[in-house]
């Protein structure tokens, strides 16, 4: 696929095409998009580890992201007499798992009136609901420019391949408002982050809590590293192939019970492992020498990303403490401003993650779809602000003059 797009007919135009796999990428003209100013705009986070060039290529090199597994990379360039200026990672999907926005309503419905839902568009990190660029653009681009030469380039792609949707996940609001104005439909979602507001450390944050909610947390910390059970942080050189076996092993079981098969295998842990292990936190617990439960981190410049967690023996509280404390307590050391710990969970905000909104704009090519899905997002996102304003009247913070004694 070959798109020419320009904003100015004085402008050398742009060209718009699809290629099958991030080798088509230099490694650092990939990177030096992904962590431009124009990419970025007024964003805290100066990397965000999943946009990688090293994690999107070991997705695919492992064999998680193939037409096999349903996501058929054909990732978006945007050129300009042969100069990379802009790109977004895209996916030719035959199914809607592993994406966390959830259309399978739209599909299901879309199929029963005698249309084709799959294949589609995805223009995401797979596996991966965490916020970052989708539209990447070269430093010294116009941010506007370039993103619209991307959905120009999105829009003819789906022509060309038959798809009935382009959809653009968890991605910054700058670009939401860029999508929007091209004329593609906005949804919103929630998520719970942690926020650091300057802690000194864990308990310094405890008592930023109300006294019921900072005595619960302390019991359950308590509980969960009882019975021998001890937690460490490995990263970076620290990270032994007996630690990835390990924590394979934690992933694959709690995988496994819960979506019925992990999306990734043991080479793509090999492969982060080999090429990112400074970026990577593993936080591990073990039952005296035997490891028994462990989650994955991604360290960004300002935040830390909780992914996956997974466990071979059940304790009471060990899930909270692995995921949600331990990341609490490397955030603070870093001095990192705040923790993702990715989709879903209520639960998280009784332990000091609040709400926070996420976008993603689609694109429907049949009208009669569209309007439909366009109706049901004004809804929903009524929905989702209503339910975001309500999570944070449940903050566990402490409000005004309560007491902030025990």
């Amino acid at each position: 696929m070959t798109t020419p797009a320009t904003a100015n007919a004085s402008e050398p135009v742009l060209q718009v095409r699809a290629v099958p796999g991030m080798a088509r990428f230099d490694a650092a003209e990939w990177d030096t998009l992904a962590t431009s100013p124009e990419t970025l705009g007024a964003d805290d986070e100066t990397f965000n580890p999943f946009l990688s060039h090293a994690f999107l290529s070991a997705l695919e090199e492992s064999g998680c992201v193939t037409r096999r597994t349903g996501w058929l990379p054909l990732h978006v360039r945007v050129e300009r007499e042969g100069k990379l200026v802009g790109a977004a990672p895209c996916y030719l999907k035959s199914h809607s798992q592993g994406e966390y926005v959830f259309d399978h309503a739209w599909a299901d419905a879309y199929e029963r009136a005698g249309g084709s839902y799959y294949p589609k568009l995805q223009v995401s990190v797979p596996f991966t609901p965490v916020t970052g660029p989708r539209f990447l653009i070269a430093p010294g681009e116009d941010p506007d420019t370039a993103a619209a030469a991307i959905v120009a380039g999105l829009r003819a792609l789906r022509g060309e391949t038959g798809a009935s949707s382009i959809h653009v996940t968890f991605m910054r609001p700058r670009e939401a408002e860029q999508a929007e104005a091209l004329g593609m439909l906005a949804r919103l979602d929630q998520q719970f982050h942690w926020e650091n507001d300057g802690y000194a450390g864990f308990e310094d944050f405890l008592g930023a809590l109300a006294s019921r909610k900072r005595k619960a947390i302390r019991r359950e910390r308590r509980e969960a590293l009882s019975r021998g059970i001890t937690v460490e942080h490995k990263t970076g050189a620290g990270i032994t192939e007996a630690d990835w076996d390990a924590f394979y092993e934690f992933y694959c079981d709690t995988g496994a019970r819960k979506w019925g098969r992990p999306y990734l295998n043991r080479r793509f842990f090999a492969l982060i492992g080999e090429r990112m292990a400074d970026r990577i936190l593993l936080v591990i617990a073990r039952n005296g020498d035997r490891p028994i439960a462990g989650a994955i981190n991604f360290i960004g410049d300002t935040a830390l990303y909780g992914r996956n967690w997974g466990c071979i023996e059940d304790h009471p509280f060990l899930h909270f403490e692995v995921c949600y404390y331990q990341a609490i307590d490397f955030a603070i050391a870093r001095g990192l401003k705040r923790v993702e710990a990715g989709a879903q969970g209520e639960h998280k905000l009784a332990r000091g993650y609040r709400p926070v909104p996420m976008h993603s704009a689609h694109d429907i090519a049949d009208p009669g779809l569209a309007r439909a899905i366009e109706d049901y997002l004004k809804r929903e996102r009524g929905f989702v602000r209503a339910a975001i304003a309500e999570y944070e009247t449940l903050s566990p913070f402490r409000r005004g003059c309560e007491e902030a004694s025990e």
